[in-house]
């Protein structure tokens, strides 16, 4: 991706960025060093590339197929989540509204699946009880996927579910 940063001596503090033709245009306060720059031009990207990569994945039938397939309750919505920092989805059982982090977009596909069927557990079961567990675990690569997640977590990236 081609990137243009622009500085600006009226800009004080934010930091924005879009996409214009396939360029990713940065604008920064003028008095930002380079490393600041740098961190915030790495930061911007990453940002585009989640959403582009979220583009292309279909959670609710990727949430359709697993429920069908692992005997779970359905969402009556799933959508990425770009606000979530320190978990990898949410669910509220009362509304049965799930919320995958967009972060979770760059993983496996299995990873991405084992996070969807936590969180459609969720909407039998709203506590992480063993029967919970026992719902969770219907998903073959769930251990697997756990460990992965654990350590992502521990590199810094968001805290997940099950912890």
């Amino acid at each position: 991706m081609q990137i243009e940063v622009t500085r600006s001596s009226r800009r004080r503090k934010t930091v924005q960025a879009r996409l214009v033709d396939g360029v990713l245009k940065v604008a920064i306060p003028a008095h930002m060093t380079r490393a600041e720059e740098r961190e915030w031009v790495d930061k911007m990207q990453a940002r585009f590339e989640r959403r582009r990569t979220t583009a292309a994945i279909d959670l609710e039938a990727r949430a359709r197929q697993l429920a069908a397939k692992y005997g779970l309750e359905k969402p009556t919505e799933i959508v990425w989540s770009e606000r979530q920092h320190t978990r990898w989805g949410s669910c509220t059982p009362a509304s049965r509204r799930v919320r995958i982090s967009n972060q979770v977009a760059m993983f496996p596909k299995w990873v991405l699946d084992y996070v969807i069927v936590h969180e459609l557990a969720h909407l039998g079961e709203a506590s992480h009880s063993p029967a919970f567990w026992d719902i969770v675990g219907r998903y073959p690569l769930a251990e697997r996927a756990r460990g992965y997640l654990l350590a992502k977590a521990e590199s810094g990236s968001a805290s997940g579910p099950g912890r």
